[in-house]
């Protein structure tokens, strides 16, 4: 090998000819080198190679030396990328192998500081090749001993532009999203992104395009594009021709899951002419496969069969057995759809053994699901006579656990976004199981799925991402055309101090969550039955993956409130509504129900037309006052027997009655799903023909998930006798916005509301409050409640915590109800998690969650910072639509985990004492939020909070019922609820 001052071989050298070519070797073979490269870059991959063989071949009948073998290595290595881009396995895996062997042959020739570094250089690349190789043809775990030799020989490499570093993270990105971990590989993918440099212009459009697939497989279609679109200038930009049309299949890939088969059709196509040009055979046969998803679709059987077989013919020819499995996946489909059950069988425990073998464990239950669902519908067609449970319970034990492992896969993701569109995908395999429950009649395993579904993610604090198994795929029977299109984990980064860059790119990050605990059936502590648990051990088996939490919790506890009569409802969405519920407290039952879902769905339009957008502003609320059913006590009332008839059993209204007359009034604890988290149960019109509501025969509390429940319950505080302070946090003034502004004023002027101002005097002459005041005027629109004052106080120790002012929710689209804001006295120069409004930044719920944990190597959690004292009153809009999300980690419930044993806040926007003047007319001197926040405070200081307030609320529906006036409407009262767990 030539030492450092030798100029004959490498790309480390910059001495280039007038024309811009690099001199490395000598002519012919600088020119030559060149060339290739432009022709490989507008896609004409057949004369590149042409040219790359014709210099080979030159360089074998040159005297042999070690430069002579590097420069051959180097051709070899340049051809492979060629092969590779053409999906010639076969011819790629040759000229590898030959490349690596001369590699390896002078790898002990004497050779400077810099031919060592050119020799390196050429290794990782011969490294990262084979590893792409082993990946194409299905061996993923040789794939990854090859990337983790090359990460083994990187530190001795000098790479200051960090060129072979992205490159090689790139390839982890690739196998990642082979395995179908979506959530590992799109982490990996942006943070590579962020730090790979410009000059890596084949990298980072390489990355972009592989962030864009993550996201079309994972039903994010507007990321995706914007991702294609960054790719295709990148791609333009240096003239790769070829980038830019294979651009075309995964466009049509996305337009397919999105729902637009004509337009995923003639891209489709139009990629497929260019792959045939080209010869790309890999890529062809990827298209043809979609191409016969397509035509089976719209009918076309026979096109459908002749496409799968040239499908099939060239992933076989090309050795890539995943991809050929996958196309034998779909022709099981189709098999099955044509009635040839032997051949669906067939090929359908074909494509389960290579995934199996390849440890491809998300196929597997791609596979046991298309099983399932093809059961269901033989049900469907078929009579089974005396065999038909015997068929449900095979078609539970493919689904359950599938169903299962698809859910799951939601945690590798990390924000709350990505998760709920994950869902979505996921959605349709639990219906399914639903459906299989309903169908066995097993009022058993409804209550179990109710429970599971319900019990809600774990919280992860941590910094390091958990480890991962293998990514459940959509519901679909269409294999993902990302996971063959392109070329164990590595260890997460430990704990890092953030600052700067860093630290703003934290404060973008979601929540990292974890599984759901395990949920014992029984409220008793020790081992007793899990739901699921058959069906949980039989998925983290199959598939590989935490299904559940190792902690476990009862399914509930009632002690902690009341020792009266109590049911827990639960309600779980699967296309129907489905509802559980069980009896506690000296009552004896339970039940299930089921709403169909398009009923569910219009009786939940009709309520939120009623209701004051999030989003609407002023005009939202006028609309409410204006032609809200909530505004007028005829179709109030019709809304309220909507509601009950599409979501509450009249079973288990009976139930309450039984309960009520032997035994008082008995306490209704709902946990919703989020499609019915609004619904204000205690307005349920719950008979027909009288005007009788859910109130007037029970208390009701809302309940959040099991996740949130302390591990080991302590003993309420009694209330009312322990010395720690009342913390009134009340209308505080936000830096930047004037009293008239959007985060203006609340409550009006300090002093101007004589019965705010006694409810002050009342705290005061009963114990001490915070913050300290002469007079109870100086509680209101205070200018130093800021967020560091806040948590002083908490730390301190506090019995109660009332906040009256602005909620900012997070909006239901984004997933993400770690975003929800109060608004304290806190100016821009905050330290938090929440970006900044003009010169305020609000305290988020993720702020009270994760603390100062992404800002600092030795942050703390928010509930050292902020514990909450047992009793929170959250006054503001939509304080409480935590529980509209498929993660519940909003204001209300961060309370709750920080240590709140009751949380009361509201379901909607609330209209504040000005709304109802300005739009209802009322004088000045009817204040109906005071009359709200007085009944709150007042509940709040009771033994029985829950009984209390309920007590308030049915006096205002008693005076709405009787005379209909404005200021006794459900638009304020019934939007709130108190919250447990």
């Amino acid at each position: 090998m030539p030492d450092e001052e030798d100029n004959a071989v490498g790309h480390e050298v910059d001495d280039t000819t007038g024309d811009g070519v690099t001199r490395l070797y000598g002519e012919p073979f600088d020119s030559g080198f060149a060339q290739a490269e432009h022709l490989q870059l507008a896609a004409d991959l057949a004369a590149a190679l042409a040219v790359y063989e014709e210099l080979l071949t030159l360089a074998e009948s040159v005297e042999d030396s070690p430069d002579v073998r590097f420069l051959r290595a180097h051709l070899l290595a340049d051809m492979t990328s060629v092969h590779l881009a053409a999906t010639d396995v076969v011819g790629a895996e040759d000229t590898n192998r030959r490349s690596r062997a001369l590699l390896d042959d002078i790898a002990s020739a004497p050779m400077g500081p810099r031919g060592r570094q050119l020799w390196l250089e050429m290794l990782l690349r011969t490294l990262i090749a084979g590893a792409d190789l082993l990946r194409r043809t299905g061996r993923l775990d040789e794939a990854l001993a090859c990337l983790d030799e090359a990460a083994v020989r990187l530190p001795e490499f000098d790479d200051p532009d960090g060129l072979r570093t992205s490159e090689l993270g790139l390839n982890r990105v690739h196998l990642l999203m082979d395995r179908g971990e979506w959530g590992a590989a799109e982490d990996q993918a942006s943070a590579l992104l962020s730090t790979t440099p410009t000059t890596a212009v084949e990298t980072v459009p390489r990355l972009l395009v592989a962030l864009g697939l993550i996201c079309s497989s994972t039903g994010r279609f507007d990321p995706a594009e914007d991702c294609f679109a960054r790719a295709e200038d990148h791609f333009r930009a240096i003239g790769d021709t070829g980038g830019q049309r294979t651009l075309l299949a995964h466009r049509a890939y996305a337009a397919m899951h999105r729902g637009e088969l004509d337009l995923a059709e003639r891209l489709f196509a139009e990629a497929s002419a260019f792959f045939e040009q080209q010869r790309w055979f890999g890529d062809l046969a990827v298209c043809e496969q979609a191409r016969a998803f397509l035509a089976g679709r719209r009918g076309d059987a026979i096109g459908a069969e002749d496409l799968l077989a040239a499908s099939l013919s060239r992933f076989e020819r090309l050795g890539a057995s995943i991809a050929a499995a996958d196309t034998m996946l779909l022709g099981a489909q189709h098999a099955y759809d044509r009635g040839d059950i032997d051949e669906m069988k067939r090929l359908a425990q074909g494509a389960r053994d290579v995934y199996q073998e390849r440890e491809v464990y998300e196929r597997c239950a791609q596979v046991d699901l298309m099983l399932a669902r093809t059961l269901e519908d033989n049900l469907n067609r078929t009579d089974h006579g005396a065999h038909e449970r015997e068929s449900i319970d095979t078609a539970l034990s493919f689904a359950l656990p599938a169903a299962l492992a698809l859910e799951a896969a939601r945690y590798d993701f990390t924000t709350a976004h990505a998760r709920s569109q994950w869902l979505e995908l996921a959605d349709e395999a639990m219906r399914l199981v639903f459906r299989l429950a309903i169908r066995r009649q097993d009022q058993g395993l409804l209550f179990e799925l109710a429970e599971h579904r319900c019990a809600g993610a774990s919280l992860a604090l941590d910094r390091t991402p958990p480890a991962t198994e293998p990514v459940e795929e959509p519901a679909s029977v269409f294999p993902s055309a990302a996971m063959k299109s392109y070329p164990q984990h590595e260890p997460a980064e430990g704990t890092m101090t953030l600052g700067g860059v860093a630290a703003r790119a934290a404060v973008s990050a979601g929540l990292r969550v974890a599984p759901p605990p395990k949920v014992r059936m029984s409220a008793q502590s020790g081992p007793g039955r899990v739901a699921l648990q058959e069906y949980i051990a039989a998925a983290e088996f199959r598939y590989h993956r935490r299904i559940v939490h190792e902690e476990a919790v009862p399914f509930w506890i009632t002690d902690d409130l009341t020792s009266r009569p109590v049911v827990q409802v639960r309600l779980a969405d699967a296309g129907d509504l489905f509802m559980t519920w069980t009896w506690a407290g000296g009552a004896l039952g339970f039940g299930t129900g089921q709403g169909p879902g398009a009923e569910v769905d219009q009786a939940v339009r009709e309520l939120t037309d009623a209701l004051p957008g999030a989003g609407d502003g002023a005009e939202g609320m006028r609309r409410a006052f204006d032609s809200g059913a909530l505004a007028e006590r005829g179709s109030e009332r019709r809304l309220a027997r909507t509601l009950a008839e599409a979501l509450w059993p009249e079973q288990l209204t009976a139930q309450i009655r039984q309960v009520a007359d032997r035994a008082g009034r008995p306490l209704v604890r709902i946990q919703p799903s989020p499609r019915v988290a609004q619904v204000p149960w205690e307005l349920l019109a719950v008979d027909d023909g009288t005007d009788v509501r859910l109130i007037d025969l029970a208390d009701v509390v809302t309940t959040a998930p099991a996740s949130l429940r302390p591990r080991t319950p302590t003993a309420p505080k009694p209330q009312g006798t322990d010395s720690d302070p009342v913390v009134l946090v009340l209308d505080p003034r936000v830096p930047g916005f004037r009293a008239d502004s959007p985060l203006g004023s609340v409550l009006g002027p300090p002093g101007s509301d004589p019965e705010l101002l006694s409810l002050v005097r009342r705290r005061l002459d009963a114990g001490a409050v915070v913050p300290s005041v002469a007079t109870p005027a100086e509680a209101f629109r205070r200018t130093d409640l800021d967020r560091d004052w806040l948590s002083g106080v908490l730390r301190k120790g506090a019995r109660r915590l009332m906040y009256v002012g602005h909620v900012s929710g997070a909006p239901v689209e984004g997933g993400q109800s770690e975003d929800g804001t109060l608004h304290l006295c806190c100016d821009a120069g905050a330290s938090g998690l929440a970006e900044p409004l003009r010169t305020h930044r609000p305290l988020s719920a993720k702020d009270l969650l994760l603390g100062s944990l992404p800002l600092r190597a030795d942050g703390e959690p928010g509930a050292r910072i902020w514990p909450a004292p047992p009793r929170v009153a959250l006054i503001g809009c939509e304080s409480g639509g935590d529980l509209r999300f498929a993660e519940s980690f909003g204001l209300a419930t961060a309370m709750l985990y920080n240590g709140a044993e009751l949380v009361t806040a509201t379901r909607w926007v609330l209209p504040t004492s000005f709304a109802f003047h300005r739009l209802a007319q009322l004088p000045e001197s009817v204040r109906p939020l005071t009359e709200a926040i007085i009944a709150v405070d007042t509940a709040h200081e009771d033994d029985d909070p829950v009984r209390s307030f309920g007590g308030w609320q049915r006096e205002q529906l008693d005076r709405w019922r009787a005379d209909g006036r404005i200021e006794h409407s459900p638009l304020l009262w019934a939007a709130m609820t108190s919250i447990v767990v």
